[in-house]
């Protein structure tokens, strides 16, 4: 997409991005990830320069940018280490956006100034080991507590982004038989992290099992609105997941390119051989309509406009174009690509879990199949 697309906004804060992502996350990435080391640093860094809260409201300590801002902010931030792109987006799309949207004043007064400066982390706790796709069969209880206390919750919550380092968790539970939403603080009476997973990829990531026994929690929203929370949530937190994607896929781009042009065999570049050049073609152009599709489903949402179809179709192409060209990336590099001396390797195994996580590709599909088919893609 043409940078003159954008508001002098939308590039100075983009342009920010890239420069400490340049200078400060990409030097370090391949160490991140080898180590498996989540840079806490980098996030207080970042709270700083107003970028863990970009779309969040001045007044509640964010920076009030647009929802496109902070996409492009999550594409720079990925281009340099996905791992720090999905903390990122997972601690603002899904952790910090919920209180903003359903929150009482008190609890965004109090939870979301911290959150949004950088100060703690958030993270959105729906998967269960029996309940991916299929939210609704979460186990995870809530009862009422004794003498007037705050609800308590009592269940597992698995894959939780930011598990390990979040301060305010976004808890899905049923009381008894409705999904509701809480509120839970880390160091809670019976909160506990349970595992830290060892993953494929997105190593400077944190991805953690919970355990809840009789842990306070504050409602919120109304309840039985967890599910309605929990999926508008994900219609947002999938475009976030679609920059990410988008910025892998870029940083592939720019590696391969690099090289084609240096890298020479039988006398000359081999960016001057037809495969190499229609490969690069094909995925810069590929990339850019990625690009189309996350800046349109931004837009409409940051207009208040319905946008689950747009969110999941950039989320369906991005992931599956960013996992694609990085095979393709290590393919120009050939036997160096498949090395850690270059960071192909990484960014395609960054790339897979975007296909994965936030509704995988299938419930994509189906999101897409069932708006444009309506009762029809319901029978059985």
């Amino acid at each position: 997409m043409s940078y003159t697309e954008l508001t002098h906004e939308q590039r100075d804060i983009r342009d920010l991005a890239r420069r400490f992502a340049d200078e400060e996350i990409a030097p370090q990435a391949a160490a991140w990830d080898r180590e498996h080391r989540f840079p806490r640093e980098v996030f207080k860094a970042l709270g700083e320069l107003g970028l863990m809260g970009v779309c969040v409201p001045a007044e509640h300590g964010g920076a009030g940018a647009d929802f496109l801002s902070y996409m492009l902010v999550l594409e720079e931030l990925s281009r340099a280490d996905a791992g720090v792109g999905v903390t990122v987006a997972v601690h603002t799309s899904a952790g910090t956006l919920p209180i903003l949207a359903n929150g009482t004043e008190e609890q965004i007064q109090r939870l979301v100034p911290p959150l949004a400066q950088g100060h703690e982390l958030a993270a959105f706790a729906l998967t269960e080991s029996g309940s991916g796709s299929d939210a609704g069969a979460m186990r995870t209880r809530a009862t009422a507590g004794g003498a007037g206390g705050p609800p308590l919750l009592t269940g597992t919550k698995q894959w939780i982004t930011n598990g390990s380092y979040a301060h305010t968790f976004t808890v899905f539970a049923k009381d008894p038989d409705r999904p509701t939403a809480y509120l839970v603080r880390r160091g809670a009476p019976g909160f506990s992290v349970t595992r830290e997973e060892q993953k494929m990829g997105l190593n400077s990531s944190s991805t953690a099992d919970l355990a809840l026994d009789s842990t306070p929690g504050e409602r919120l929203g109304a309840p039985g609105a967890g599910m309605r929370i929990a999926l508008s949530t994900l219609d947002g937190g999938r475009i976030g997941i679609a920059a990410q994607a988008l910025g892998i896929a870029q940083a592939a781009l720019e590696l391969a390119t690099g090289y084609a042009k240096e890298r020479r065999a039988f006398g000359r570049p081999i960016g001057g051989f037809g495969a190499i050049q229609q490969k690069l073609a094909d995925m810069q152009t590929e990339i850019e309509a990625a690009r189309a599709l996350v800046w349109r489903a931004a837009r409409l949402k940051q207009a208040g406009h319905p946008h689950t179809v747009e969110g999941a179709q950039a989320k369906l192409f991005a992931s599956k174009v960013a996992r694609h060209w990085t095979g393709e990336a290590i393919q120009i590099l050939g036997g160096y690509g498949y090395t850690k001396e270059f960071p192909a390797e990484r960014y395609y195994r960054d790339a897979k879990v975007t296909e994965i996580y936030e509704g995988t590709s299938e419930i994509q599909r189906l999101v897409i199949a069932r708006a444009l088919l309506g009762e029809a893609a319901r029978e059985s």
